[in-house]
């Protein structure tokens, strides 16, 4: 690619949110800035004008059902890759990925094929497909190690590192909302004010650990210290019986008064930068952990459970952080002492968007050099 535009075409189930989605976008606006053809394969969505109007190429192919008839979308999918020529075929999912794979069966001049493992994926065959690209992008050294412990016949050296990144610009170093949002954003939650704000970010699952968080509100109170909590992002429609149960458990442990769950927000930096703790208490490992790079970036300490990459990244960003998974009274403890006097914060130097769009510019660089 050094020297000469390449084209890269990557592929995806579908273009509304995630973090395979939402790394594809920052790669493809990396790719045109750099003078290079950047196609995006995938059923479509919400992000598809964004990618467009960032100078992308959108190809709507339903390729991430998991289904046998997914498969059916081989023949369109070879049939395209003859007539676009890409130089590199990257696959961000394992549906994608199997036909992707399939794909290139039969051509002549096949482009590289590179896979990303954005997950911590349930082992078998049908998860496998992500370790046969030529190079498999791993998002954390937790999805690497998980991969080489799950897979041990895949070759070590084909595994390359490239955490997902952000924008510093984004989330600037000691960034704080102004007074109008304060105003606008209490006039809403009215129940938050007064004590220090707990926010918990993520989806309406119990793996999320929204449990948890409320019963460290309760056992914060019960050390005397009146805390404030927000689940951010766990409202979403088809969860009211789960909304219903963490009500419930609220009441039942008498915070109910303390505590608001709302749907996603556009204003997470704000509300991330009002906050005294952001939590991460997802009860499974996760393959990273951008909240809590996020949060870190803005100047914010976060509190999370020392396992997968929410661990990786606090063992190496802010130590203090860090909670053995599960225990409760170790969680109360260590916010305690967060709240009373949480450890100084540096600026982040790693885990930059530019940092993790170059790498993967390299990787696709050094496929074309051994062309």
């Amino acid at each position: 690619m050094q020297g000469r535009s390449a084209t890269v075409m990557q592929l995806l189930p579908a273009l509304e949110a995630g973090g395979a989605e939402f790394s594809a976008l920052e790669i493809a606006r990396a790719l045109v800035a750099a003078g290079h053809r950047s196609i995006v394969v995938s059923a479509g969505g919400r992000l598809a004008r964004q990618l467009r109007e960032e100078g992308s190429e959108h190809v709507e192919l339903a390729i991430g059902a998991k289904s046998l008839a997914t498969l059916a979308r081989v023949p369109a999918l070879r049939a395209l890759i003859g007539r676009e020529r890409p130089d590199i075929l990257h696959a961000r999912s394992r549906m994608p990925a199997w036909v992707g794979w399939l794909a290139l069966r039969g051509l002549r001049n096949r482009p590289h094929f590179v896979t990303t493992a954005h997950g911590l994926n349930s082992p078998g065959a049908w998860s496998r497909i992500m370790t046969r690209g030529e190079r498999v992008i791993c998002v954390s050294n937790t999805v690497r190690d998980f991969l080489l412990r799950t897979y041990p016949r895949t070759d070590p050296a084909r595994l390359v590192v490239i955490p997902r990144g952000i924008d510093p610009q984004a989330f600037p170093y000691g960034y704080l909302p102004d007074d109008s949002w304060r105003e606008w954003f209490y006039a809403e939650f009215g129940q938050l004010e007064g004590a220090p704000l707990l926010t918990l970010p993520g989806r309406g699952t119990r793996l999320k650990g929204h449990a948890d968080a409320i019963e460290l509100v309760a056992d914060l109170k019960a050390r005397g210290i009146p805390t404030r909590l927000l689940l951010l992002g766990a409202r979403q429609p088809g969860r009211e019986a789960y909304i219903a149960e963490l009500e419930e458990l609220a009441r039942s442990l008498g915070v109910a008064d303390w505590i608001a769950i709302s749907p996603q927000r556009g204003d997470a930096r704000d509300i991330y930068a009002l906050s005294s703790l952001v939590l991460q208490l997802s009860n499974k490992p996760e393959s990273f952990g951008r909240t809590v790079i996020e949060a870190l970036s803005l100047c914010r300490p976060v509190l999370g459970y020392d396992h997968g990459g929410v661990g990786e990244l606090l063992g190496e960003l802010y130590p203090a952080g860090r909670v053995p998974v599960g225990d409760r009274q170790r969680l109360a403890e260590r916010a305690a002492e967060l709240l009373r006097a949480a450890p100084p914060i540096a600026p982040l130097t790693r885990y930059r968007l530019a940092d993790m769009q170059q790498a993967t510019l390299r990787l696709y660089e050094e496929l074309w050099a051994e062309r």
